[in-house]
Parts: structure tokens; C-alpha cells; sequence
């Protein structure tokens, strides 16, 4: 049995080298035993390759700031692991993560007995967060982010009143597949009969994949630059300011402390949906709350500054359009900045698309690596890069040591990749 919160996290990360096992036979299974929590939560669903969690930020502060309790299930996490399951934004306590551990262990244990096989890591905790807001908290509004992918997701279980799927890129395509149209496929998978989907997708063909979906499904779509258009967008010095027409309103002049068009575009997404809930769901949803929602969201480790002398940026671009993404943000707010690059990431990621386009606007180019199961070395990575300033380093601490010491007004250290690289720099950076 399990007593203690270490205990209880030990028992969950054990279960890490199980790896993912797409399906959700084993997730109806627990739901079964646990007396359909999973129906009594009232959610919104989202999917895509990235912005998930951004998204469920800014969502969750308009919410809040209308009145409403709202949980969150994200990940992965970056300070702690309890942030995975969230009330208005506070991660559960250690003794609540210890009671749901001792409720689904023993079921855990069970079901490895059974033809299904033993539960993974993500649906252990899917499990948890399923039970924790369908019986033991529940809330006005759960947020549920998927893990990977939709359709074979440990959270496809739910029956969401609204469903988002942010955008489409080249992610996992070890088990999404290799295209847009296959990774879309996927993501549709969220997609349920009669339930509207509000999404970020730009590209043609992934568009076309999740329109068929929804329209054999009856779900409504609402696309971005189609049903709602985002207007008279500007960096500022703290942020982005931007306009959003929805069809049931105007927005002027919304600003976020979040940098990067990306992030315009999440905040879209989140004031559509709330659009939504207010018109169809009777949610009490005024102007002034989607304005200090979106003003008051802040979501750590994505070009997130954390020392001014010396500028050092961290961001967790853990994939080639997050690469884009933090590029086309450094060149817009920091034009005049020589930008020295600290990047770790794991190797089963689109290596060569991610390094090349962060040595093409660094002065300098360091990799490094951290352990975890599946990181690649920094000789892995500089073996794809091709830059006169590049090189390895294997003790990170003592890189950005170095560089809070000799550092020139015109420097930006810009530490990016892996969120679980992220999520370690962090700690040390805030320590």
C-alpha cells in the first residue's frame, strides 16, 4: 500500500518504461471499475501539435475571472508534478495525489492481470484526474489537454461540450505518421457527434481532414482566418496586442504578456471558445473578463525571461514548429540582440529541422544533454549543425554560470528544447 507522497510518485513514474500504448480498452476498463467519473465532468477537449497548454491557460483566466472554478489537466509539468491536475491554476496537494494513488494502484494492478495489460504512466494519471474531477472535486469547467495525438488518447474518453484542436505540425510521427493529413487524422479523433470544434489549423489539407470529421459528426467548426479573424496585430515592449472578431462579437485592442504571433493565435482560440460558452452555454462571460483573462494569463517556460542581466530566455520549443515559433518571436521583439543558443532535445524529434534554423540566427550555438530515457547527446545534435560557433558541453549549470558572469548589454542567452530540459533549467535558474 501506498503511505507517503514519494511513494505514491514512485509508483507512477515506475510505470515510464511502459512507454505509449495507443488505444483506450484499458482507460474504459478503469472508468468501468470507477463508476464513470468521466460523465460528470463538464470539459473542453484540446488537441494539437502545439499551443495546447497556452491555450488551456488563457481559457482558464477568462474563466476565472468571470467566477467560475475551473480544474485543468495538462503536461508535462515544469516545477512540479502535481500542477497536472489543477484548480484555478494550484496544482492538487501531495495529499490528494496519495488518495487517488491508493484508489487506482490496486485497480492498476488488476488490470495488468487481464488480456489488456498493464496501464501506462499517462493513463494511470488520466485515471486520477478523471476520478479527482468527477467525484472528488468537481468543478464548473474542466480543461483537459490531450497527451499525444486524439484519437487513441487516454483522454478520449471524455464526451467534452466543446472541443479545440489548436493547429497541425510534424510531431511523434513515429505514431501519428509521417504527413499532415495522417497527423490531422489523428487529432480528429477528439471530434465528437454534435460537439462544435474551434481550431487554429492553417494548412489546406489538415483542414480538410478535421472538416470531413466534423461534418460526418454533425460538430460545427469554427476556423480560425474563416469564422472568427484575428485583426491589427502588434508586438509591444511587454507583449502583443491584437483584435478578434468572433461571430458573435467584436474584441479591440486585447493585449497579452505572452510573446509571439503563436501566442496571439492561442489567445484566439480561448475567446472564441469563451464566445461560444457564453452564447450557447449560458455562461456568464463579459467583455471585461476576456480582457483581464488574456491580460493575466502566463504560462511558465514558454519565452519565459527569467534574469534581465543578462537576458536569459527560456522557451520550450520541443518540435520544429515551436522552433519556428521562438525564432520569428526573438526577431520581432529582439531585432538588435546577438542571440547565444543552449539547446537540449530528445532524439526521437525531427533533429535536423529543429538545429539548423537555430544555428541560422545564433552568434553561438551550444548543445548539451540532460538525463532522461530518451535525450540525445550533444554530440548527436552538433553532428546536425553546421556553424563556426558551435559547440558541446555536458555540464549545462556551468554554461549559463559562465554566462552570468561575462555577458555583453547585446547578449540574449536563449536556453530552448525539451520541456523536460526546460523544466530542469528552471529550477536551477529560479534557485
Amino acid at each position: 500500500m501506498v503511505h507517503t507522497y514519494k511513494e505514491a510518485i514512485d509508483w507512477i513514474h515506475d510505470r515510464l518504461p511502459l512507454g505509449i500504448k495507443p488505444g483506450l480498452k484499458r482507460m474504459e476498463w478503469f472508468m468501468e471499475q470507477l463508476g464513470h467519473p468521466e460523465r460528470r465532468v463538464k470539459a473542453v477537449h484540446i488537441a494539437g501539435t502545439n499551443g495546447k497548454g497556452s491555450t488551456v491557460c488563457y481559457l482558464r483566466h477568462i474563466l476565472q475571472e468571470a467566477g467560475y472554478s475551473v480544474g485543468t489537466f495538462t503536461s508535462p509539468y515544469v516545477e512540479q508534478f502535481n500542477e497536472r491536475i489543477s484548480v484555478n491554476g494550484k496544482p492538487i496537494r501531495d495529499e490528494e495525489i496519495v488518495e487517488l494513488v491508493q484508489i487506482i494502484k490496486p485497480l492498476a494492478e488488476e488490470l495488468e492481470k487481464t488480456e489488456l495489460g498493464a496501464p501506462t504512466e499517462f493513463e494511470v494519471i488520466t485515471a486520477m484526474m478523471f476520478y479527482y474531477f468527477g467525484k472528488m472535486n468537481i468543478q464548473d469547467m474542466v480543461i483537459i489537454e490531450t497527451g499525444l495525438g486524439g484519437r487513441f488518447d487516454s483522454t478520449n474518453v471524455v464526451y467534452p461540450i466543446l472541443s479545440i484542436i489548436t493547429n497541425i505540425g510534424y510531431d511523434h510521427m513515429n505514431i501519428l505518421g509521417d504527413t499532415l493529413e495522417s497527423i490531422a487524422f489523428e487529432k480528429a479523433g477528439i471530434v465528437k457527434s454534435g460537439v462544435p470544434v474551434i481550431t487554429g489549423i492553417e494548412q489546406s489539407e489538415a483542414l480538410q481532414v478535421v472538416s470531413e470529421k466534423a461534418n460526418s459528426l454533425k460538430a460545427k467548426t469554427y476556423v480560425i482566418g474563416r469564422d472568427f479573424i484575428l485583426t491589427n496585430h502588434s508586438a509591444t515592449e511587454t507583449g502583443e496586442r491584437f483584435s478578434v472578431e468572433t461571430p458573435f462579437a467584436l474584441y479591440r485592442d486585447i493585449t497579452t504578456t505572452m510573446f509571439g504571433t503563436h501566442q496571439v493565435k492561442n489567445a484566439a482560440l480561448a475567446v472564441m471558445a469563451a464566445d461560444y460558452l457564453r452564447t450557447y452555454y449560458s455562461f456568464i462571460i463579459e467583455e471585461e473578463h476576456i480582457r483581464d483573462g488574456v491580460g493575466k494569463a502566463k504560462w511558465i517556460g514558454r519565452f519565459e525571461a527569467l534574469s534581465d542581466n543578462p537576458l536569459i530566455i527560456i522557451d520550450g520549443a520541443h518540435n520544429e514548429a515551436g522552433i519556428r515559433s521562438v525564432i520569428d518571436t526573438v526577431q520581432t521583439h529582439y531585432p538588435d540582440k546577438d542571440v547565444h543558443v543552449l539547446f537540449a532535445a530528445l532524439s526521437d524529434k525531427p533533429l535536423e529541422k529543429m538545429v539548423q534554423p537555430l544555428a541560422d540566427i545564433a552568434e553561438t550555438i551550444t548543445f548539451t544533454s540532460f538525463p532522461f530515457p530518451r535525450a540525445a547527446t550533444a554530440e548527436q545534435l552538433a553532428a546536425l549543425c553546421e556553424h563556426k560557433a558551435k559547440a558541446c558541453e555536458d555540464n549545462w549549470q556551468r554554461w549559463i554560470k559562465e554566462k552570468q558572469i561575462n555577458y555583453k548589454d547585446t547578449d540574449l542567452f536563449l536556453v530552448t528544447g525539451s520541456l523536460y530540459f526546460i523544466s530542469e533549467v528552471r529550477k536551477f535558474l529560479k534557485k
